[in-house]
C-alpha cells in the first residue's frame, strides 16, 4: 500500500479522490467506490498496489488489438474490483468479487515479462485505472527495458491523471459501452462524456482500439450505432472498432444478440469505418485487408494471427499504401 495520487483533503478528515469521474468523498476507514482507494488517517492510499488477482500470457488479439504487434503474446495481469457496475460484466468474478490475490513488485512484474519473451504487460482482467499508481510504476521502468504498455480499460478517468499516465502507455483497448448517456447511467452506473474524452485524447498519444459490446434490443439501435460509428470516424477511420456479441453474464440475463444484428451493424459500421471487426462469433471473417486495395494484410484465426501483406517498411504489399495505426517490429 502507498499513498494514492490525485485527491484532496475536504476537512474533517474526509479527501476526495480525483482519479476517475466518480469523484468519491471518503471517510476515514472508508473505500471509495472502486473498493482500493482508501482513507487512512486523512490521507487517500492505494490499498490494491500491486496485488494480482490473474496472471497469464495471452494472445495479443485477445485483449482485442488486432493493429498492434499481431500474432505476439504479452503478459497480462489483472487485480481486483472496477469503478463501474455493469450488469453484465465479463469479469464480475474479479471486478466486482473477492478473489485470492498475491502481490507482485513492479521490479518481479518486468523481470517475467522478460524471462518469457513477453513483447510486453497488459493490464487487464479488471480495470486497471483504479490500481494508477502501480501501473504509472511499473511503465515507468519497464520504459527502460523496452517493454510495451498496453491498457484493456472502461476509459472512466479525468483528463488530467490520463494525460499524466500517457507518456508511459503505448496501447489501449477502450471499451466505449454503448453511445448514450442514459444507457451509461442505466446499466453502467457511469456516463458516456469521460469516456468520449478519453478515447478522444488517447488517440493522439497512443495506439488506440475500441471494443463495444452490443446487447440485442438495448444499445443496438441504428440510429445509436451509426453516431458511434460517425463519432470514431471524426476522430480516425482507421481506428480499430471490435463490436462483441453478447451472451447472458453476471447480473443481465437477456438472450443473446442475435448473430444477424451482429452481421448487419458491423455491414453499416464498413460504411464509416476501416476496420470494424465481430468479436465473440470464431466464424467470422477478422482478417486484416487493406483500406485502399483489399489486400489481405495480417491472416487470423482464433486468436492466433499471421502477417502475410506488410512490407518491412509497414506497407501494403500490394499497392504501397502506408498502414496507419497499424504497429509491429516488421523489419524482424
Amino acid at each position: 500500500m502507498r499513498e494514492a495520487l490525485f485527491y484532496t483533503k475536504t476537512g474533517q478528515g474526509k479527501v476526495r479522490c480525483l482519479l476517475c469521474p466518480n469523484a468519491c468523498i471518503i471517510e476515514e476507514g472508508k473505500s471509495g467506490d472502486c473498493r482500493v482507494r482508501m482513507n487512512v488517517d486523512g490521507g487517500l492510499m492505494a490499498k490494491g498496489y500491486g496485488n494480482i488477482s490473474a496472471i497469464a500470457m495471452d494472445p495479443i488479439e485477445k485483449k482485442p488489438l488486432y493493429h498492434f504487434y499481431p500474432g505476439s503474446n504479452i503478459l497480462s495481469v489483472g487485480g481486483l474490483w472496477c469503478n463501474l457496475k455493469c450488469s453484465f460484466c465479463q469479469n464480475w468474478h474479479i471486478a466486482h468479487n473477492k478473489a485470492e490475490t498475491h502481490y507482485i513488485s513492479p521490479e518481479d512484474l518486468v523481470t517475467l515479462a522478460k524471462e518469457r519473451n513477453s513483447v510486453g504487460i497488459a493490464f487487464t482482467y479488471n480495470e486497471p485505472i483504479i490500481n494508477y499508481e502501480y501501473i504509472l510504476d511499473v511503465s515507468t521502468l519497464a520504459r527502460e527495458h523496452n517493454l510495451e504498455i498496453v491498457l484493456v480499460t472502461n476509459g472512466y478517468v479525468l483528463p488530467k491523471p490520463l494525460g499524466e499516465l500517457l507518456p508511459y502507455i503505448d496501447a489501449m483497448n477502450i471499451d466505449v459501452k454503448g453511445f448514450t448517456d442514459q444507457y451509461y447511467r442505466e446499466i453502467c452506473g457511469g456516463s458516456l462524456l469521460p469516456v468520449k474524452k478519453t478515447v478522444e485524447l488517447a488517440a493522439g498519444h497512443c495506439h488506440v482500439e475500441l471494443t463495444t459490446l452490443v446487447v440485442g434490443g438495448v444499445n443496438d439501435g441504428i440510429k445509436e450505432m451509426e453516431g458511434l460509428f460517425k463519432w470514431i470516424m471524426e476522430i480516425d477511420p482507421d481506428i480499430p472498432l471490435h463490436l462483441s456479441r453478447y451472451f447472458p453474464n453476471y447480473q443481465m440475463d437477456l438472450p443473446p444478440t442475435p448473430r444477424e444484428t451482429m452481421t448487419a451493424l458491423k455491414a453499416l459500421g464498413d460504411r464509416y469505418l476501416n476496420h470494424v471487426y465481430l468479436g465473440n462469433m470464431l466464424e467470422s471473417d477478422n482478417n486484416t485487408y487493406c483500406h485502399n486495395c483489399g489486400n489481405t494484410l495480417i491472416d487470423r484465426g482464433y486468436y492466433r494471427a499471421h502477417v502475410v501483406g506488410i512490407t518491412r517498411e509497414g506497407r501494403c504489399g500490394n499497392c504501397g499504401e502506408t498502414l496507419r495505426r497499424i504497429v509491429g517490429d516488421w523489419g524482424r
